[in-house]
């Protein structure tokens, strides 16, 4: 009796026993179970978190992309409209430069014209009043000319004038010589600075008349030689 108790004590035991081990062993199973499942969770969580971060890297790197595309746009943008600007001010002021340029040029031609025309008239000027005085010079020279001339005229008429009158003293002379003789007297008295008066002709030589009636010609030795009747 006591052996049966203690079998049954025994199997009991053993019952115990093995009834601990299989709860052990399901809770062991189940905390391994419900660890596999947390690491598991874990796991997908963490996948999720990475794939989130991925996901935020991914959307990061998109913005920053486009951020970049946009700024690289409105850099480009900004760069085209400056050298659109640039190169509108060059322009204008390039063309301002030609239109001062001409403009100078204009003015240059102008003033250069002006000169020319102002050299022109001057010139004109000149050779009018050249001219003019070379007018007035030809008729001076045309009057002094023409008073030389009358004064030749006279002087002429006065010569032809004296000739006549030699001529005529001297014909009355010769008409008188028949009638009386000429005397001759030299003298030492030289011709006067201002000649006498002619008055006929003796042998020749002007025959002078002086202030008191006396005639005379000049001899070789310039000396007066009177002709007494």
């Amino acid at each position: 009796m006591k052996k049966l108790l203690l079998l049954c004590f025994v199997i009991i035991l053993s019952v115990n026993l093995q009834a601990q081990e299989t709860a052990a062993e399901k809770k062991a199973a189940k905390a391994k179970s419900e660890k596999l499942a947390k690491a598991k969770k874990e796991k997908a969580e963490a996948a999720k978190d990475k794939a989130a971060i991925a996901k935020e890297k991914a959307a990061t790197a998109k913005k920053t992309a486009k951020d970049k595309a946009e700024a690289a746009k409105d850099k480009a943008t900004t760069a085209k409209e400056k050298t659109t600007k640039d190169k509108a001010e060059t322009a204008k002021d390039k063309a301002a430069t030609s239109k001062k340029i001409a403009k100078n040029k204009a003015e240059a031609a102008k003033d250069k014209a002006t000169t020319a025309k102002e050299k022109a008239e001057t010139a004109k000027d000149k050779v009018v009043k050249d001219k003019a005085e070379t007018a007035k010079d030809k008729a001076a020279i045309a009057k002094e000319k023409a008073t030389a001339s009358k004064k030749t005229a006279t002087k002429k008429a006065e010569t032809a004038k004296d000739k006549a009158a030699t001529a005529k003293t001297a014909i009355k002379e010769k008409a008188t010589s028949s009638k009386s003789v000429k005397k001759i007297k030299e003298t030492n008295e030289k011709a006067p600075n201002v000649a006498d008066k002619i008055t006929g002709e003796y042998n020749g030589k002007k025959v002078y008349t002086g202030p008191r009636g006396g005639k005379y010609y000049i001899n070789a030795n310039g000396n007066k030689t009177y002709i007494q009747e």
